[in-house]
């Protein structure tokens, strides 16, 4: 298997890296594991996620940052090399592109995925993008998939199995101020679409105190059951087939997270003093 290939996206040539290193990897696990003790994710389900041809299809929270590299780290610690599917905007920033590239993100074009599924590679997607990141208030842990379906027009036509998975508790770690929609955030919006393409300014937070800084919130993190597409087989094109297969994932994350929400509220090493007391071992 080639480490990059080129690939053609509406006359645009993309290299898409090979997947990240063992050496790559134990480097990020070093650099976040001091984040992982103190929120200690209790995860559900993981064994629902094969290490090869699947697409990993789920909620992003606010912020964004907050809940990925944690849940890809479980999954790096299980020998499981998961590809994300980043917004086209952190592609257009300079150092924070490479970073991501690092630890296997690529940019999320329809070609690149293309590629990642012909080479049978773990994808991660997110189909609310860079606008369910970008929380309103009075929008917590809704899906803002819009009209979307690419994520399930492609797996049917590489015959992937779909993972459903869902993320709870870093909505929590911070409060929204002021989000997108707000008149003093329109030069800030403006000036984001105009430089990274996107229309989806970041909401103001407030965390710990008066600070920007995440609460340190526990994070919970559940990956169903698959849902199969091998069947549907050269029916990608069928909007009909398409839509019921992005439906049916669809309901399959909103149950993972009120799963999530409900688990959350019986744990009773919630409360990070007794997750830093070691009252129980990280899962």
């Amino acid at each position: 298997m080639p480490h990059t290939v080129l690939v053609t996206d509406h006359d645009v040539s993309t290299v898409v890296p090979g997947p990240p290193s063992e050496a790559e990897i134990r480097r990020a696990l070093r650099l976040i594991a001091p984040i992982r003790k103190v929120i200690n994710p209790k995860v559900y389900g993981i064994e629902n996620v094969p290490d090869r041809r699947a697409l990993l299809v789920g909620n992003h929270t606010v912020m964004g940052m907050l809940d990925s590299p944690l849940m890809c780290a479980e999954l790096w610690e299980r020998g499981i090399v998961v590809r994300s599917l980043g917004d086209h905007a952190h592609f257009k920033i300079p150092i924070w592109r490479d970073i991501l590239a690092g630890c296997g993100v690529v940019d999320g074009t329809r070609a690149i995925t293309a590629e990642l599924m012909r080479r049978g590679e773990v994808v991660l997607v997110y189909p609310g993008g860079g606008r369910e990141v970008a929380k309103r208030k009075g929008e917590k842990y809704q899906l803002i998939w819009k009209n979307r379906m690419g994520f399930a027009r492609l797996a049917i036509e590489h015959g992937y199995d779909i993972v459903p998975f869902a993320a709870v508790g870093a909505e929590e770690a911070v409060d929204i101020l002021m989000d997108g929609d707000h008149p003093l955030l329109t030069p800030t919006r403006l000036f984001v679409e105009k430089v990274l393409g996107s229309p989806d300014a970041m909401p103001i937070t407030r965390g710990i105190g008066i600070t920007p800084f995440p609460r340190p919130e526990r994070q919970y993190y559940w990956f169903g059951k698959p849902i199969q597409t091998a069947s549907l087989a050269g029916q990608q094109a069928d909007d009909a087939v398409v839509r019921r297969i992005r439906e049916r994932t669809k309901k399959a994350v909103e149950a993972g997270i009120e799963f999530l929400l409900d688990e959350r509220e019986k744990d009773p090493n919630r409360p990070v003093v007794k997750r830093l007391l070691g009252s129980e071992r990280r899962s």
